[in-house]
């Protein structure tokens, strides 16, 4: 009698615990999203995972001869969801590591939907702790080596030139990386990618700041 509610409903106990533990997993990953403020939340991972695990009993069930019809097509039809959480701003990438997670939490889902829960929860349990302790491994990562980019332009036949500015930068313990630079009616423009702590960069700047001869400076 068992095996005929087995084979003939629509769903089963074991599938329910997939469901269940892919909604845990993926959800524990999401919550995490969620409290940092990422665009893809708590409920975006919850429903990859859910439907990950979906897709892949799916697989199972109706590929008879070939397990992987449906579940392959996961991997690539995940790509394009997480291609559209990464965006440019000014001269930075973000969200590439939002879009690694989307891709980790369907690779989850499918792990459950597979029955490999050990792997399911072993991987989880990397993913939170790498996200929660790489951004203080960052944090303490910028604050003695934070880059800014700066741009000074002045009048090319005052008495100092722009590379006497590169001992400025040393002088303050700041690693200078020279950019590109251009005269124009003679006018000249430096740019600079400094590297030093933001203590030393603020020293900088403040110097820089009283320099009668700059006529402009970004930082």
């Amino acid at each position: 009698m068992n095996e005929i509610i087995e084979n003939q409903h629509f769903i089963t106990q074991s599938e329910i615990n997939k469901f269940l533990l892919a909604t845990l997993l993926c959800g524990l990953i999401g919550a995490e999203r969620e409290y940092r403020s990422k665009s893809a939340g708590l409920k975006t991972m919850m429903m990859i995972g859910l439907g990950s695990t979906l897709f892949t009993i799916l697989s199972i069930k109706i590929g008879v001869t070939s397990h992987d019809r449906i579940a392959s097509n996961i991997v690539t039809g995940i790509g394009f969801l997480g291609a559209g959480v990464i965006f440019k701003e000014e001269n930075r990438v973000k969200g590439l590591t939002t879009a690694c997670i989307i891709w980790i939490v369907a690779a989850i889902g499918m792990a459950v939907g597979s029955g490999y829960y050990e792997q399911a929860i072993g991987v989880t349990g990397v993913v939170l702790l790498a996200l929660i302790i790489f951004p203080f491994l960052e944090e303490i990562g910028d604050q003695r080596f934070t880059k800014r980019v700066y741009r000074i332009v002045k009048k090319q036949h005052e008495n100092r030139d722009l590379d006497s500015y590169e001992e400025i930068f040393k002088e303050n313990k700041l690693k200078p990386q020279r950019g590109k630079h251009q005269v124009v009616d003679n006018i000249i423009t430096g740019n600079w990618v400094a590297t030093g702590t933001p203590k030393n960069h603020k020293k900088f700047v403040e110097r820089m700041l009283k320099d009668n001869e700059i006529i402009e400076f970004d930082f």
